[in-house]
């Protein structure tokens, strides 16, 4: 009989701490769960599943409008109901707790509600509790984090945006990344005269520079105010109305001031610090490759440690540390440069391996392959949304090494086309694929001038 109670103790049970506990119960291992908010953490909760939901809602203004141009006629003007909304969203995500909640029942593993504390390198303590693990896992995910600025109380986080009791006719939105762009598309599509406030000349760092300047400006036309080069300096309240004084000496007044300005490591009262975990300088936990903490016991993995933060990137890594540590020890390694991701601002980005600044660092001579288009559906709908396509290609190995799509949809398409990059195709692969038509996605496999080389 093992000296412990668990073989695996799982702090958090979000989506990479949930599919650990699974996986690894899967093996025989004896696991307990202990979380101490929701089950299914942020994406389930108050990330990814939320977002869309309202990122749908959202996007049926636009179909109204464009629903005249195929010969419908509304009775009367759409109304939208704030309230309807939050409360259907609540209900659905109440329905994905349950589901995990039997996730983890049926796999064998215990839920313990509470938050853990790491004692030593094999005990924790939660809900009066002490119990013994082989290994611990830590998989907390991050928390928003707000910068400090007089008024900074009035603001919202992205936990707490979902649930306003209130509709805001008028919105802003600090940052300047995925949360701060999706959630500017998201309010100004469900009727608020919204603002976008980023502190860098451009906003979604480290994506291709055609595509953020391209997403800048059809969120621009869909009537979103982009205030760049700028910071908030103070906010003051005024009975009910924000008065937002920004660094360019502007001042906004607003309903609501959503903070999305970042993520950090949810790690605080887990008693790591005294265990003398280490950590990297932005915070995160450093792991080697089989997910190890700097004590070998103390695992982690997901949003904690460093990488994108993004679902499927924790619930792949999940898979890892449990083939490393409960399967036969030699998992494959990830390819972080490879992994597919979308941005539900409106129009919706997709994009799947190297930008073009980052191909022409990485692989020195490239090609590009790019086009722009207002789609088929929009010659009837009179909207002047227009859609961005664009391949990079490596010009010695003709191997495709990043997609790029700003559009309706782009998600979807990129999810397809990240299979192709993943297994290394060619652009002559592309080129002798046979196109869906009439589709956008077709343009994909149609794209045959070179839109510019580098070096040129």
């Amino acid at each position: 009989m093992s000296q412990f109670d668990y073989d695996l103790f799982v702090i958090g049970a979000g989506s990479g701490g949930v599919r650990a506990a699974r996986t690894a119960a899967a093996t025989g291992a004896r696991v307990a769960v202990a979380e101490d908010r929701y089950l299914g953490g942020t994406c389930v909760n108050v990330g990814c599943v939320p977002k869309k939901l309202y990122s749908y809602a959202a996007h049926y203004h636009d179909a109204f409008e464009e629903s005249a141009g195929f010969g419908w006629s509304l009775a009367e003007a759409p109304r939208f109901d704030w309230a309807t909304l939050r409360d259907n969203k609540i209900t659905e995500i109440k329905r994905l707790n349950g589901i995990y909640g039997r996730l983890l029942e049926g796999a064998g593993v215990r839920l313990i509600n509470g938050r853990a504390k790491v004692l030593d390198a094999h005990r924790v303590e939660v809900a009066g509790e002490v119990l013994s693990a082989e290994k611990i896992l830590v998989a907390t995910g991050g928390w928003p984090w707000v910068p400090d600025f007089p008024g900074k109380e009035h603001v919202l986080d992205s936990n707490r945006v979902f649930d306003l009791e209130r509709f805001p006719q008028r919105f802003l939105v600090l940052g300047g990344g995925y949360i701060a762009v999706e959630f500017a598309s998201i309010f100004n599509g469900l009727g608020s005269d919204t603002h976008l406030v980023y502190r860098g000349e451009l906003f979604l760092r480290g994506f291709d520079n055609e595509v953020r300047e391209f997403t800048r400006d059809e969120m621009a036309k869909k009537g979103v105010s982009l205030h760049f080069e700028t910071n908030i300096e103070r906010i003051d309240k005024e009975g009910e109305v924000l008065k937002v004084m920004l660094t360019s000496g502007e001042v906004l007044e607003v309903d609501a001031v959503l903070a999305a300005t970042g993520r950090k490591p949810n790690l605080a009262g887990l008693g790591l610090d005294a265990l003398g975990v280490e950590l990297n300088e932005d915070g995160t936990l450093r792991v080697n490759e089989r997910f190890e903490t700097s004590v070998p016991s103390v695992l982690a993995l997901g949003d904690i440690i460093g990488g994108p933060e993004l679902t499927p990137v924790a619930l792949a890594e999940a898979m890892q540390m449990v083939q490393a540590h409960f399967g036969d020890g030699s998992p494959k390694p990830l390819d972080y440069d490879k992994i597919a991701t979308a941005v539900f601002c409106h129009p919706n980005i997709g994009t799947v391996g190297l930008s073009e600044e980052a191909a022409r660092e990485r692989c020195g001579a490239i090609r590009v392959y790019r086009t722009d288009f207002r789609p088929m559906k929009h010659t009837l709908s009179g909207s002047e949304e227009r859609c961005l396509m664009k391949l990079i290609v490596d010009d010695q190995s003709d191997v495709v090494v990043g997609a790029h799509m700003v559009g309706e949809e782009a998600g979807e398409v990129i999810q397809g086309i990240a299979i192709a990059v993943r297994a290394g195709l060619t652009k002559a692969d592309f080129d002798a694929t046979v196109g869906i038509h009439p589709t956008g996605a077709e343009e994909f496999v149609t794209l045959r001038s070179i839109s510019r080389r580098y070096p040129q």
